[in-house]
């Protein structure tokens, strides 16, 4: 989750002005960048449990990391963050570690930036007896096991989350994502890939579901971590029908973020104030309880979108969130699996193509089917595992398209092949594990930590 910051203090007068400011992510194909966000689930090597802040714990990871080049981000004098030039590490609300990559050029790039994360995590983490593992969702803990960590944010909505759905706090405590930025250059190319993302985020669900244990035993599962998302703030979650209405654009988004999603926060001289669940439309027009006749302001926008967990969610780029993280092969071919279906214009219409008679229905139809069925659910009476050989062979042509090349002369489709296997019959991420559970590790869950660690 964004860490906080008071920017732009115009006043908004308009929704044509909040429109106006996502339309300014709009940039050239040529200045087209990917940005990867991904997750790992900090554990104590001698006891499997998980680190607090502090106490030779996420505090010292953090401090840590900070000798590499790294700025800290405060909040209320603790840190809980840090800037690595373009890129930023931040805290999940159980102290889940992420990092937000910088905009590179092409996925090669990525891959150099995960190693050296990887790497430097390690580093860190070793001498502390600590260790990280990209997972779904914890395989071990129960929520009430899980540390909180000092962030202002996460104080309002550990409040808020239980009013508005059953798994908020399981959605904040024990689940890891990985996620993709990416750039448009209009607003028609937005919606394209905006409506192509949103009907094809089940099967990327599907494809990387990484969480088929809760509390140490198999949960029904395939991806655990989308199922919690069924029931978490529904008002700002999953595939909204608002983004297949006729007309959608930046200015029904703004209008849609105004008056349909509720706050959780106003960001003030260094300090967050509770305003969970009221009308940033109230906001705009001065009328809110907690600051009376105080105007919202672009930054206090640029904040309340952040606040949105939509499966594809539009801000001045998109991003992809229906993944579990999991390995680092398999991170980077989620990001590969996205570049090569938006980045290229062939790709794109292809896929639309694909796609075509496909609505909200369908979308959410193959969303509620994922999260238990995986790649064995069906979707419009084809098998999902068809259905990803067709977006995939879409996808490879794009990256292929794009000619972005290795020092050894190979291109990025390269990245794929985790994904091609699984289409062609391979385990999920998910299946291995439950094959590892009843055959070499004899009902055990934990071995799970230290294998999958980065």
């Amino acid at each position: 989750m964004s860490n906080p910051g008071e920017g732009d203090a115009t006043p908004i007068t308009s929704l044509q002005q909040l429109a106006d400011y996502l339309a300014v992510g709009c940039k050239p194909r040529a200045r087209f960048r990917l940005g990867t966000e991904h997750e790992k689930f900090g554990f104590r090597r001698d006891d499997l449990s998980t680190p607090a802040y502090e106490a030779r714990g996420i505090r010292a990871v953090l401090e840590g990391l900070a000798a590499f080049d790294g700025e800290p981000i405060l909040d209320r004098g603790n840190p809980i963050g840090l800037k690595q030039g373009e890129a930023s590490i931040s805290l999940e609300p159980a102290g889940q570690l992420e990092l937000s990559g910088a905009a590179v050029a092409t996925l090669h790039e990525t891959r150099a930036e995960m190693d050296e994360h990887f790497r430097q995590a390690r580093a860190v983490a070793e001498p502390l007896g600590l260790g990280f593992a990209p997972l779904g969702f914890h395989p071990l803990n129960t929520r009430d096991a899980m540390p909180w960590m000092p962030k202002g944010r996460y104080a309002i909505m550990r409040r808020y989350m239980p009013l508005v759905g059953s798994m908020g706090l399981d959605m904040m405590t024990r689940t890891c994502t990985v996620q993709v930025n990416l750039d448009f250059d209009s607003e028609t190319t937005m919606l394209r890939q905006l409506r192509v993302s949103l009907a094809l985020q089940p099967l990327a669900t599907a494809l990387f579901a990484n969480s088929p244990f809760t509390e140490g035993k198999p949960n029904g599962f395939q991806s655990y971590r989308a199922h919690v998302w069924t029931d978490t703030d529904n008002q700002r979650s999953g595939i909204p029908p608002v983004m297949f209405e006729p007309g959608f654009g930046f200015l029904r988004y703004a209008e849609w973020l105004a008056d349909s999603v509720p706050m959780y926060f106003i960001y003030r001289d260094g300090r967050y104030i509770d305003v969970a669940g009221a009308s940033f439309r109230d906001f705009m027009n001065g009328r809110l309880a907690a600051l009376p006749g105080v105007v919202a302001t672009v930054g206090d926008f640029a904040d309340h979108f952040t606040t949105v967990f939509t499966d594809v969610r539009l801000k001045r780029f998109l991003e992809m969130r229906g993944a579990d993280a999991g390995r680092p092969e398999m991170m980077l071919a989620q990001s590969a699996l996205w570049v090569g279906l938006l980045y290229d214009d062939a790709a794109l219409s292809a896929a639309e193509a694909l796609l075509r008679g496909v609505g909200w229905e369908d979308a959410v139809a193959l969303r509620a089917a994922v999260p238990r069925h995986g790649m064995s659910a069906t979707w419009r009476g084809r098998s999902l595992r068809i259905l990803a050989r067709d977006v995939l062979a879409i996808a490879q042509d794009g990256l292929r398209a794009r000619g972005q090349r290795n020092g050894a002369g190979q291109d990025e489709s390269i990245y794929l092949e985790p994904l091609d296997l699984i289409a062609a019959g391979g385990p999920t991420q998910a299946e291995h594990w439950l094959q590892m559970y009843h055959g070499a590790w004899r009902g055990d869950v934990r071995p799970i930590f230290e294998t999958a660690a980065i």
